[in-house]
């Protein structure tokens, strides 16, 4: 007799085949019926892309946690403003760090960038901030950034280069085309797999007008960008970007039609206090009620009957009035009852699920800091803040440093800035090493303002970290920062006020050796 060896809890795989669980039925056959396909990003994405993005549209604009999460986006990646801190690859051009240069550059980009009249948007309707905080809630949204450069003479201003942003739904397959190879999302792509240009659908909304394609040139002639478009893919191939809703959208909606259910019941029970239950048998009723003659106001005269009986009848009791009910009648009294009924311990946990999808904190996200320590917040701040700044450098600098590009080599052309002398290479052999840049953001948010001054003065003093580090965590320019502190100390010299007194932190707020460290 052969013999079989184990199995597994199925009965039927042999257990030496059960390594790897994954793949096979699973622990009592959960996943025997379990066949996903095996399809790249685009091949599972683009034929619902469309579908996909209407529906996040439709959540961010009616669900308020939707709508805060891509608002805490915009608030922790950009913030009230953008700002340039501008750093050429010295060491690549072969010469000294010129800090004239630099400042000189940052000036005239932040000039045209804040401008109030909104001179860098084709539209004229967003400064550069502004056009930053729709990058990142529309690739928050969308999975991806897209815009196109335009170069736009205006009296008004110093500048042609203007950056107009192009919705992502714009940009698909002339005439609605099906994906070829090199056709796919509205992209030219050659064998490498790169964009070499763009389709975007032109033409209103409404109906009745005619749609028309607009092909874009991802590069001009003489290398400059013809359109922008930032996303991080997670596979080869992958030519468009999956928005940050798509993973928990179905809980999404579910949580909205789980609230307006909820609401609904408590509205209700809160409607009624009391009602009377009569013994008039169902074929009576109808028959009163639809079936009766209309001529001889039955109906009328019952009513009026039962009527008339209640509003006369007033015995009451230490002055509380107790209705005589009529033959066969009864009271119920209604309360409103447990209206939560284990709804907000499932809303919590739905939150948590849409707040790990979408890479934010439940706190943040739901607005609700009961019973968190300070410890717990502090942690669960920093690990979104690990969050926002991956995509502050990923998405939103690679966004920015591509604007500020064309207006840098814009700034040449017009003599507005002078490259240094005896650079080894030029503004056309190295774009990037001449235009390489930080961007500073919204500050990291202080759970205890005091404990975290105190430790990133330690780590100054420490060698650890750098004030251009630390007032960057802050959302401030180190550079802005000691040259209005300069300013201040001479204004309260020439007036005659006492310098500023530099005291040792320990001796301003020293450590309480009865504090709990995790509270």
């Amino acid at each position: 007799m052969k013999s079989t060896g184990l199995l597994a809890p199925d009965g039927q795989t042999p257990l030496r085949e059960a390594v790897f669980r994954a793949g096979g039925s699973g622990f009592g056959g959960q996943m025997r019926d379990w066949h996903p396909p095996s399809k790249s990003v685009d091949a599972a994405l683009l034929p619902v892309m469309k579908q996909a993005n209407a529906r996040t549209d439709d959540v961010i604009r009616n669900n308020g946690i939707a709508a805060n999460g891509i608002q805490i986006h915009k608030d922790h990646i950009i913030g009230s403003e953008f700002r340039l801190s501008y750093k050429p690859n010295w060491l690549l051009l072969g010469i000294r760090p010129d800090k004239g240069f630099v400042r000189e550059v940052e000036a005239i980009f932040r000039d045209i960038a804040e401008d109030p009249n909104c001179l860098i948007d084709a539209e004229g309707r967003r400064t550069f901030t502004m056009m930053m905080r729709e990058a990142v809630e529309t690739h928050a949204s969308a999975g991806e950034i897209m815009a196109k450069p335009e170069w736009i003479g205006r009296r008004n201003s110093p500048f042609a280069t203007c950056i107009r942003m192009v919705a992502p739904r714009k940009v698909n397959n002339p005439n609605y085309a099906m994906d070829k190879p090199d056709l796919r999302g509205g992209m030219d792509i050659n064998r490498y797999g790169a964009a070499e240009a763009f389709y975007i659908e032109e033409g209103a909304d409404n109906f009745g007008v005619a749609k028309t394609w607009r092909r874009i040139p991802k590069y001009t002639r003489t290398g400059r960008l013809g359109f922008l478009h930032v996303f991080e893919p997670s596979e080869g191939g992958q030519c468009r970007g999956v928005n940050r809703f798509m993973s928990s959208l179905e809980q999404l909606k579910m949580l909205d039609t789980l609230q307006n259910t909820t609401l609904q019941r408590a509205v209700v029970n809160a409607m009624y206090a009391a009602s009377i239950e009569s013994e008039l048998g169902s074929e009576q009723a109808m028959e009163f009620l639809f079936g009766a003659n209309q001529q001889d106001g039955s109906i009328e005269r019952m009513l009026m009957a039962y009527g008339e009986y209640y509003s006369s009848n007033e015995v009451k009791f230490n002055g509380v009035k107790l209705p005589h009910l009529m033959p066969g009648d009864k009271i119920n009294l209604h309360s409103a009852g447990n209206a939560d009924n284990g709804f907000s311990a499932l809303e919590q946990s739905i939150i948590r699920y849409i707040a790990a999808g979408i890479g934010v904190d439940y706190a943040q996200l739901s607005k609700n800091y009961a019973q968190m320590s300070y410890s717990t917040l502090r942690a669960a701040h920093n690990d979104s803040w690990r969050y926002f700044m991956g995509r502050r450098k990923i998405i939103a600098n690679r966004f920015a440093s591509q604007i500020f590009t064309l207006i840098f080599e814009e700034m040449l052309i017009r003599r507005y800035i002078t490259l240094p002398s005896k650079a080894r290479f030029g503004f056309y052999d190295r774009r990037h090493a001449w235009t390489k840049s930080d961007w500073i953001g919204s500050g990291r948010l202080a759970i205890d303002g005091l404990k975290e001054v105190k430790e990133a003065v330690l780590r100054i003093e420490a060698g650890l970290s750098t004030y251009e580090k630390e007032l960057a965590l802050l959302g401030e320019d180190y550079q802005e920062t000691f040259e209005q502190q300069v300013a201040e100390m001479e204004e309260r010299k020439a007036k005659g006020l006492p310098p500023p007194s530099w005291m040792k932190l320990q001796a301003l707020a020293p450590d309480n050796p009865n504090e709990n460290p995790n509270e």
